[in-house]
């Protein structure tokens, strides 16, 4: 028993210790209402960003239903810089393996997944940028995906 709680205890130092290890700068969610997101409707995300000399990782969040149909996600990534410069982009996370096997965390009905798409990411501009994510999935209305987010923390 008493080997079960000293294990258990070094695991929680373990993981208190390792979440500890990277400084957040932005980390937001936006939920998709009723699990249905349609081909046109952009979640949008304002960074601002003070210090172009830091190195950063930028994740994107996904919750989805374990009813969700494919085992991956397109997306397109609109970037709007401090300067009003655009930039596109076409996302494809891969949210199953081949067997079929969630990726993604949870016990439940909902699955989450972290999905680093830049680390030492370098911001060129100080200022306020905005992120748009669109599904890009060939349907007019994608279900069963329920929260999008990003979260930029401080490289290591």
């Amino acid at each position: 028993m008493k080997i079960a709680v000293n294990s258990f205890l070094f695991v929680l130092a373990l993981f208190l210790f390792s979440s500890c290890g990277q400084k957040s700068v932005f980390d937001n969610q936006a939920t998709i209402n009723n699990g249905k997101w349609f081909k046109n409707d952009a979640v949008h995300f304002e960074v601002n960003i003070e210090d172009t000399t830091k190195l950063y990782d930028f994740y994107l969040t996904l919750r989805h239903t374990t009813d969700y149909r494919f085992s991956n996600l397109y997306l397109f990534l609109a970037t709007q810089f401090p300067n009003n410069n655009l930039t596109h982009d076409t996302l494809e996370l891969i949210l199953a393996d081949n067997s079929g096997k969630w990726l993604g965390k949870g016990w439940s009905d909902i699955k989450e997944d972290n999905i680093l798409l830049r680390n030492n990411l370098k911001f060129p501009l100080r200022g306020k940028y905005d992120f748009y994510f669109r599904q890009a999935m060939r349907r007019d209305t994608l279900e069963d995906v329920v929260n999008i987010g990003i979260r930029i923390s401080e490289s290591q």
